[in-house]
């Protein structure tokens, strides 16, 4: 089990992906009731998001590598040999409430995909499954996760996607051991391309977080894709509402918390928490209480105080508070954060200090503290089994 709590999902809605809500349908043996919001748990990255696994900080990558082979080769007997005939199973790299994410080779090819293997015998992973394909299945853009093709099973569906092995956007940055605003920069304008073209379609990704984005190669040249559509959904530019309340809570729009008609300004906000995120390694909005969180969220009660804002430009600085802003109506569009002039000139007049140490540091001690929080919670959970079993 995750550490802390997870991703709040929608509510069962059939509204922009009925089609592919009713091709799933069918494998389904009976139709049950919509059932509440559940948190979703993902095994990603260690740095931010509140879903993840308590991390197990390890330098040993041969033993983490042979362990997604061992896991993959207890998954293969699940896959359907329709599957396998085509792509050969090589490693598990990722798995949430309803699926599990593979690395494969094409038999024939030998190219390298990666395979979301997604159980849909549940209505909300059916609902999940199908809200991914919709957007899946109509995007096609160089700073989108590409599917390939897609295998439905009664049980199972598989959605063969590009394999994006570059690693997460923090983890990037943490590896490149010099980052400034200019690199910043150069991220968040690849990113501001694949929301914008969501938009344009009329996509609304509603979780956008650094985990969901992620490089395609680890060259310093790959492009940067947004990823992870479970939760996205269709609507008509900025003057269409979603009403659902889903995503991960630090990144939530005010709107959202409110439970107010929302557009996909929701992901402006978004990006805004991901861009101070990316020039500081420190959250703008973050509580161990959930209620404290959603407050500080709707008040809009950040800062830019401690290292390395000090060394930070105004022009970053107005950038995202251009975005973190809490009327949706006066935050940036995706077109107008493109223009914006810290993004424009690629932080030309910023300074260029190396932020790099600041950012790893706040990351680093960030993860502690989450692990300690992992840790405390698993004692805690042990102890008071162990009261109720003497009391038995």
């Amino acid at each position: 089990m995750g550490c802390g709590n997870g991703k709040v999902l929608p509510e069962a809605s059939k509204k922009g992906y009925a089609s592919v809500v009713q091709s799933l349908v069918v494998f389904s043996k009976k139709q049950e009731d919509d059932e509440p919001k559940k948190h979703k748990e993902k095994r990603r990255g260690p740095w931010f998001s509140s879903t993840v696994n308590c991390p197990q900080l390890t330098s040993n990558t041969q033993q983490q590598s042979r362990r997604g082979r061992d896991k993959a080769a207890s998954y293969k007997d699940k896959f359907e040999p329709r599957v396998t005939a085509r792509y050969d199973i090589k490693a598990l790299i990722g798995r949430g409430s309803f699926s599990r994410v593979v690395r494969v080779e094409h038999r024939a090819t030998r190219q390298p995909f990666a395979i979301k293997m997604m159980e849909v015998e549940a209505p909300q992973g059916r609902e999940v499954c199908a809200s991914e394909l919709a957007v899946l299945r109509r995007v096609k853009h160089a700073n989108v996760i590409q599917m390939i093709e897609v295998f439905q099973f009664p049980q199972r569906v598989y959605v063969v996607l590009e394999l994006a092995t570059g690693g997460e956007l923090l983890d990037r940055v943490v590896s490149r051991g010099h980052f400034t605003e200019r690199d910043a920069t150069q991220a968040l304008q690849m990113v501001l391309a694949g929301v914008g073209y969501l938009h344009s379609l009329g996509i609304t990704h509603r979780d956008l977080k650094p985990e969901n984005l992620l490089y395609y190669h680890p060259g310093a040249s790959s492009r940067l894709l947004v990823t992870d559509f479970g939760l996205a959904t269709f609507g008509e530019g900025r003057s269409w509402s979603l009403r659902t309340t889903c995503g991960t809570p630090e990144y939530m729009a005010p709107e959202v918390l409110l439970r107010k008609p929302y557009t996909c300004a929701v992901d402006m906000w978004a990006l805004g928490v991901i861009a101070y995120i990316v020039l500081s390694g420190c959250m703008p909005f973050e509580d161990d209480s959930r209620t404290r969180l959603y407050r500080s969220i709707v008040r809009g009660k950040y800062s830019f105080h401690g290292n390395p804002w000090p060394s930070v430009s105004a022009l970053a600085k107005d950038f995202i508070a251009r975005l973190l802003l809490s009327d949706p109506a006066t935050r940036l569009t995706a077109d107008q954060a493109v223009r914006h002039p810290w993004v424009v000139t690629m932080a030309a007049g910023s300074s260029m200090t190396n932020l790099h140490r600041s950012i790893s540091q706040n990351l680093l001690q960030r993860a502690s503290r989450s692990s300690s929080r992992c840790l405390s919670g698993a004692a805690s959970s042990k102890r008071t089994k162990a009261r109720r079993h003497r009391e038995n």
